[in-house]
């Protein structure tokens, strides 16, 4: 049975979604249906398909009461979109579906667990919103919520943790076949943790320990978390709001953060060993992972930052987009991260450059687009004089353009969007350390209309970002200050 809101959440997309042309979105990375999106929700396998749900508001492109949309792909890079799979109308989630994940059960059914927001009248008159754990139940179209929600309540909770800030539940199978979910929380010293819950069979939930615990060491609450092993060991990926700065390592408002270490399945207790921020630009946000029949590890977030939503204008038909999907390796301790290789088939009108010096302002025939891969390999003329700084300048016309620069002396690679034809003073910039060898860099830049993700290196480092410029500016050039000389591969990316 269809819910009232969840019927009038389906029409308002179908008619509404239609209207937006594909030309107005990005040719490979999902974006809503229509309205508003924010995290990847639900990310896995399902009946032989890659199902990703996302935190959705179709009525606006803005944030407002959460409802989950739903897309499905073969590839990862084409999408087609589902009805909307949940909607916030039962007592549990009548102020939001938040997020979740997804599980296929035993019997074919396709499990959702997520976060259902209430309003609870406190002792002194106000109102806060309490944060529940629940589920649904379907046949990867249409899902009923249990009748038995929500399934962890604030009774769950070890002491200390609070019901005010208790969500994004992530599931995930142990070796022996139980199933452990993985939840943020923040607990009495007012920063975050991430609990660990049992279950046999996925609707009963029971409490087992705390996985790993922030301390005020990165941002306060933890959000959104995602734990699985990786090349002999495993993987906490989390999102901390209110990070501040640690040189170059992470960055101040709401960030990312990867945790590497060994993780005892009897115990339950998890080693920590190192930590990085998982992206190093702008916009990036809420990582889901799954793991591909073929046994890679791929992540997609949401390529957006919240401090930075004023970005995208009030009227347009949809705001958000998630992140090219990423096949994670580690080495040495560190998270390595490389564009699906999927994405290969996209590419058209391959060029290849060898040995153009550059010095002030260079353009190539033919390199321009907006829907574009580009391998750059920059290196100083003479070795002895290394030049001051490397920019690639694209979504440019002669207003408007967004950049990645690269000043060797300082080993700085930075992303600058701040003529990309935004109003608002919002996050702009993002700077990342590099490691180069005498002015030598390769970086790897994949631009999708709206969206830039650069992996530098072998991909030890990713810095992405958003960009909303008229897809009319589609120039791209190449700019020293100094003497240079660059490598290109380039490509076309689409069908």
């Amino acid at each position: 049975m269809i819910s009232r809101e969840l019927q009038r959440a389906r029409e308002y997309e179908a008619e509404y979604g239609a209207a937006i042309h594909p030309e107005q979105r990005p040719v490979f990375h999902l974006s809503p249906r229509c309205g508003w999106m924010n995290d990847p929700n639900g990310f896995g396998i399902y009946q032989g398909k890659y199902h990703m749900f996302y935190q959705y508001y179709p009525y606006a492109s803005h944030w407002d009461s959460m409802h989950w949309g739903h897309a499905v792909s073969s590839d990862l890079l084409h999408w087609e979109y589902l009805p909307c799979a949940l909607a916030p109308d039962t007592d549990p989630d009548r102020e939001g579906c938040f997020s979740g994940s997804a599980f296929p059960l035993p019997d074919g059914r396709h499990l959702l667990m997520y976060t259902g927001v209430s309003r609870e009248q406190q002792p002194g008159g106000q109102f806060r919103e309490i944060q529940t754990q629940n589920i649904a139940v379907g046949d990867g179209t249409d899902y009923q919520k249990y009748e038995g929600n929500p399934v962890l309540t604030a009774a769950d909770l070890p002491e200390g943790g609070s019901r005010f800030d208790f969500r994004d539940p992530k599931i995930f199978p142990l070796s022996d076949g139980r199933l452990c979910c993985a939840i943020g929380n923040r607990p009495a010293d007012d920063s975050g943790q991430i609990l660990l819950y049992l279950s046999e069979d996925g609707f009963r939930w029971k409490y087992w320990k705390v996985l790993a615990a922030n301390r005020n060491r990165f941002g306060r609450m933890w959000e959104c978390p995602d734990f699985f092993p990786l090349d002999g060991k495993w993987v906490l990926l989390t999102s901390p709001q209110d990070m501040l700065p640690q040189g170059f390592e992470y960055h101040n408002g709401n960030g990312t953060l990867c945790l590497t270490g060994s993780f005892d399945e009897a115990e339950g207790n998890f080693t920590e060993e190192t930590d990085q921020a998982i992206d190093y630009g702008i916009d990036f946000y809420a990582p889901q992972t799954v793991l591909t029949p073929d046994g890679r590890r791929v992540m997609i977030g949401w390529l957006q930052n919240w401090d930075a939503c004023a970005i995208r204008r009030p009227e347009s038909a949809w705001a958000g987009q998630m992140s090219l999907p990423r096949e994670l390796s580690l080495r040495n301790g560190r998270l390595y991260q490389q564009p699906l290789r999927e994405l290969a088939s996209l590419r058209r009108d391959e060029k290849e450059f060898h040995d153009i010096p550059v010095s002030g302002q260079v353009r190539l025939p033919g390199i321009q687009g907006r829907a574009v891969e580009m391998e750059i390999r920059v290196r100083p003329a003479d070795p002895a004089a290394v030049f001051h700084k490397f920019a690639v300048r694209f979504a440019e016309d002669g207003q408007f353009h967004t950049a990645f620069s690269f000043r060797p002396h300082e080993g700085i690679l930075k992303a600058d969007r701040k003529f990309s034809g935004s109003r608002r003073a919002i996050v702009h910039q993002r700077r990342c350390l590099v490691e180069h060898r005498d002015g030598a860099l390769t970086i790897r830049l994949i631009l999708d209309r709206f969206s830039a993700e650069c992996f530098v290196g072998e991909g030890e480092q990713v810095m992405s970002m958003a960009l909303y410029t008229d897809t009319a500016a589609d120039g791209i050039s190449f700019f020293a200050d100094g003497d240079a000389v660059m490598d290109l591969k380039f490509a076309r990316l689409g069908d």
